[in-house]
């Protein structure tokens, strides 16, 4: 397999190696309004990048300096993330659903003096905040079709600039590719953040260089793959894939959610980076299509899903790859392993025929040679997990965050571990700490505490941390201590030797009776239920939880045409309620301080920017500031 020199001390140079090694190669690929996609090769990308690199120098920008970068998915972004990294600056970007908010506050924090905009859109709306902005000097459009006027730079104009510039023997941008530190800043990325205001997490190039060269060997990529990029591109998770591809000449075919089915299709990706809304989406639609369909497809359906579940179920104990947080007694499970044994070679036969005849064909709404896809910015709940790794598209669940560049665990093929993100990530160690004493429950440092199946903090240190948050020492300190970054998550090492995510300590409910609740698993739980779109546990300080849910349009429309009604409707609240007392109970293994006593119907979804995060996470500040009026209703005598 060819790849990058491993031994590149900083981004800059690996792209410089990527253009060498894979010269012609595609390395991204955008496609037209006739869905035809064009490529642009890794020596098209590096040169206009180290071009564009010599124009931002002879613009004045100092190394080290910030440089806003506020756009979607598309090749500019990362010609101009090249120009930015070659010249020696670091990013600060942002997507073009940016709010006035994020842009009063960013760029003035950032420091940003000059600040590249996607779109006439976006540039109207840091225009109209100008008077806010008073370090910003130069903006620049990436937009080829966007005239520019009133001082505004064109991107383009600015690659020939610095073309002509290194014709005429400019190489500043090699001398500024030279004095690249490993510990100089690549990006300060601001997180949304579900508590609080945006903190600038300040990653160095050696924190993503580890990142693009540990990936696990069973999990690897080549040239020969092709990876579709949906993701927001400026969040880390997104960009740690940007990163592996590049490293190891793999070309990225951006696209979007709402052509994601039908790029899947023409690009027949082998790999890709997903967030689990993708896959409940995804879920909701097979079966969907599957209730819909003739009664013999839907028997068909329901003969390859059963055996395919029983032939790798079989397959997953055998191979020791099933949730395992208590331990094998060794008789119980020798007599386990005869049954899964018999299981397997029963449901050999049938699942080799169906799996042809049937999920074979769900298998090519995704283009039909997806190997994997890792998934990260959230839970995938374990039955939409575990439904797609029965039928053959496994989900390579992962666990990080943007402080650690991001991944910190990630399953692999070997390690492919339903319920858990896999082992932890090379390079890294692991504490898990008692929140009730500070005691060490479990350490991969060598003659550590080894304690699996037992829940604590998770607490982290290598070679991905960030070097903290920009201009906030107070909150770098609460989280970092000698070398070792506080998560905030709880979690528990499995006796699979994988790490197992439970909920967050610092999102942890506790009842006006002192018990501690995880909200996530019955959030979790709850999602399960086809009438639940969207939930949110509340009960802080409180007797017992209550929920906040979105009900589903699509399962719901005969009692109303719209969320409003929905919400207003009695009917849909004896239904929820009826789902909600069902899914949290003793009998489904929920403790009784666990139940749901009492649930209001929103009348609007959870949006991204608003109440959610761009991967998807639920801002809890944000909803229990919103609702706190019905959340109170819920806890009235």
């Amino acid at each position: 397999m060819v790849t990058v020199n491993m031994k590149a001390k900083n981004l800059a140079e690996m792209y410089r190696q990527a253009a060498e090694t894979f010269g012609d190669r595609p390395a991204f690929a955008t496609r037209d309004k006739n869905k035809v996609y064009h490529p642009v090769s890794y020596r098209e990308v590096y040169e206009r990048g180290i071009n564009l690199a010599t124009a931002l120098i002879d613009l004045g920008v100092a190394a080290r300096e910030h440089v806003g970068l506020l756009a979607d998915n598309r090749v500019e972004w990362i010609i101009t993330d090249y120009a930015i990294l070659i010249a020696g600056a670091a990013d600060v970007p942002r997507g073009t659903d940016v709010t006035d908010a994020d842009i009063t506050y960013i760029l003035p924090h950032s420091d940003a003096k000059v600040c590249f905009v996607e779109n006439k859109a976006v540039l109207d709306k840091v225009e109209k905040n100008r008077s806010k902005l008073p370090n910003l000097k130069t903006i620049i459009m990436m937009d080829k079709d966007t005239p520019v006027s009133g001082g505004v730079l064109s991107l383009y104009d600015l690659i020939d600039k610095g073309k002509k510039l290194r014709e005429g023997g400019d190489r500043r941008a090699e001398e500024r590719m030279a004095q690249i530190k490993e510990t100089d800043l690549f990006t300060l990325i601001y997180t949304s953040g579900t508590t609080g205001a945006p903190k600038g997490v300040m990653l160095t190039h050696a924190n993503m260089v580890s990142q693009a060269m540990n990936l696990p060997a069973d999990m690897d990529l080549s040239p020969a793959d092709r990876i579709v990029s949906i993701l927001p591109v400026w969040h880390v998770f997104e960009r740690v894939f940007e990163m592996m591809a590049i490293a190891r000449g793999v070309c990225t075919y951006y696209t979007n959610i709402r052509n994601i089915r039908e790029d899947m299709a023409i690009v027949k990706p082998t790999f890709m980076a997903s967030a689990p809304r993708l896959w409940e989406s995804i879920y909701q639609g097979i079966l969907a299509k599957v209730q819909s369909a003739p009664a013999i497809n839907r028997k068909l359906f329901g003969a390859a899903y059963y055996c395919s579940r029983n032939f790798k179920g079989a397959l997953r104990f055998l191979t020791f790859r099933q949730l395992d947080t208590q331990g094998r007694n060794p008789v119980l499970s020798m007599l386990v392993g005869l049954w899964n044994i018999f299981r397997f070679i029963l449901f050999l036969i049938p699942n080799f025929l169906l799996d042809i005849v049937v999920l074979k064909k769900i298998r090519a709404a995704t283009g039909g040679q997806l190997r994997g896809s890792v998934s990260g910015g959230g839970a995938l709940p374990i039955h939409v997990d575990e439904f797609f790794l029965n039928i053959g598209i496994p989900v390579l669940e992962g666990y990080g965050m943007t402080e650690t560049s991001p991944v910190l665990a990630v399953r692999t093929y070997k390690k492919l571990v339903p319920g858990t993100v896999g082992p932890i990530y090379p390079e890294t160690d692991l504490r898990l700490i008692d929140i009730a004493n500070n005691n060490v429950l479990y350490t991969t440092e060598r003659g550590g505490a080894q304690k699996r199946g037992v829940k604590g903090e998770i607490h982290v240190r290598g070679p991905q941390i960030m070097r903290g948050y920009y201009k906030n020492q107070e909150a770098t300190d609460k989280v970092l201590k000698d070398g070792w970054m506080n998560t905030g998550d709880l979690g528990m090492v499995t006796f699979n030797n994988c790490l197992k995510i439970v909920g967050r300590s610092k999102e942890t409910v506790v009842l006006l009776g002192g018990e501690n609740v995880e909200p996530v698993p019955i959030e979790n739980r709850l999602l399960e239920s086809p009438f639940i779109s969207q939930c949110m546990v509340v009960g802080q300080d409180k007797k017992y939880l209550a929920a906040l849910i979105v009900p589903s349009e699509d399962h719901l429309k005969d009692y109303g045409s719209s969320m409003e009604a929905l919400a207003k409707s009695a009917e849909v609240q004896r239904l929820i309620r009826d789902e909600v007392k069902k899914l949290i109970s003793n009998e489904a293994g929920f403790k009784s301080f666990e139940k749901v006593v009492d649930v209001r119907i929103l009348p609007k979804a959870f949006e991204v920017g608003d109440e959610m995060t761009n991967l998807f996470k639920i801002k809890r500040h944000v909803v229990t500031e919103k609702y706190k009026d019905l959340i109170e209703s819920m806890y009235r005598e």
